[in-house]
């Protein structure tokens, strides 16, 4: 039996911080492809063919975007929202700083990575409790 837990918290810490690197090494080069996303406040407006947001970006451009189903829900019925548009690129915003697939494999490394040190740690914890 010991030695069958011995050997599952090996794979454990070995999957754990090999596993929970690889995928911190993956966040942050999405991080990076994910570019820069500037705050700005931006005006709701009504047109024909739904709302669109309308903003000011650092260079003092105009830019337009149309709202999506579920930011248009978000905003709700307000006339200004607060946005995020990419630097460099026009017309291109959303209603939050970090891109949702960036935070997901941030926190899945995170948790990937805590389990590996955990299990680390009760390996040297019952190494020395039978030593």
């Amino acid at each position: 039996m010991s030695n069958a837990l011995d050997a599952l918290i090996e794979i454990f810490t070995w999957v754990g911080l090999g596993g929970g690197s690889l995928l911190a090494l993956v966040a942050v080069v999405l991080l990076l492809a994910d570019g820069t996303w500037m705050p700005a406040r931006a005006v709701v407006e009504d047109v024909e063919g739904g709302r669109v947001v309308r903003w000011f970006d650092d260079d003092g451009g105009v830019n337009e975007a149309p709202l999506s189903a579920h930011d248009d829900q978000k905003i709700g019925r307000a006339d200004m929202a607060d946005i995020f548009y990419r630097r460099g690129t026009a017309h291109r915003m959303r209603l939050t700083r970090s891109s949702p697939g960036v935070r997901f494999v941030s926190l899945l490394a995170t948790g990937v990575l805590g389990l590996g040190a955990v299990a680390f740690v009760i390996s040297i914890v019952l190494l020395f409790a039978r030593g």
